[in-house]
């Protein structure tokens, strides 16, 4: 299986086309956040929304916690794609999942232990996808991702075996320890912000290392 690739932190347009030309499957739009990089006006969010071409999945990271919020989110922005960064009531997904049908839905899982684990059955009935990452939700000041921080890959391997929904993971991810990820964990796809960024700004030849070394490494797995 091609291990998908997932560029957060778009800051414009021409960051969406380098990291597009370089084999990214999706892009990742940060809107509003109470802490962390990335975080661009949602004016800026819909130009690249309307930009990428189909295939290349638009992903919003919102931190509103209610369906209505949420949804005026996706309103205002047009991605294909939600991720939901804070652990909402499961009540405002499944509220969420009849508001916005047509926009996949992906629930992110701060893994802060082996008690991830338990949330993965509220939120599968009412998403397409998990988002493994090392944020602090209950933080003084909430950390929803962006963190730079890797965290326990046992407990991400066992939610993916786990998982009956594809799972990405994030956190203190670059060309480092891209083959390392994949072959531990074995996520549907990798996410990563700034592992591939030389002051704030997308560096081209990070991304180009860190595309190479995930195609090899599922380049290997499929010989093993």
């Amino acid at each position: 299986m091609r291990t998908r690739i997932k560029v957060c932190c778009i800051a414009s347009i021409e960051e969406a086309q380098l990291a597009i030309d370089a084999g990214a499957d999706a892009l990742g739009l940060v809107g509003a956040m109470p802490s962390g990089p990335g975080p661009i006006a949602d004016e800026a969010i819909a130009e690249v929304t309307a930009y990428a071409p189909p295939p290349i999945a638009t992903f919003l990271l919102t931190s509103e916690h209610t369906a209505a919020a949420i949804s005026a989110h996706i309103r205002r922005t047009h991605p294909t794609t939600v991720q939901i960064v804070s652990h909402i009531d499961p009540a405002e997904s499944a509220r969420l999942a009849d508001l916005e049908p047509h926009v996949r839905r992906v629930q992110v899982i701060h893994v802060e232990g082996a008690s991830a684990l338990d949330l993965m059955p509220a939120y599968t009935p009412y998403v397409q996808a998990f988002l493994l990452d090392s944020g602090r939700p209950a933080a003084l000041t909430p950390e929803f991702g962006g963190t730079g921080r890797q965290h326990d890959w046992t407990v991400s391997a066992e939610f993916v075996q786990r998982s009956p929904l594809p799972v990405f993971l994030a956190g203190g991810l670059s060309a480092a320890n891209a083959a390392d990820a994949i072959r531990q964990v074995r996520p549907y796809g990798l996410d990563l912000c700034s592992g591939v960024r030389t002051n704030a700004r997308l560096d081209p030849i990070k991304l180009a290392d860190f595309v190479r070394a995930v195609r090899r490494a599922d380049e290997d797995l499929a010989s093993a």
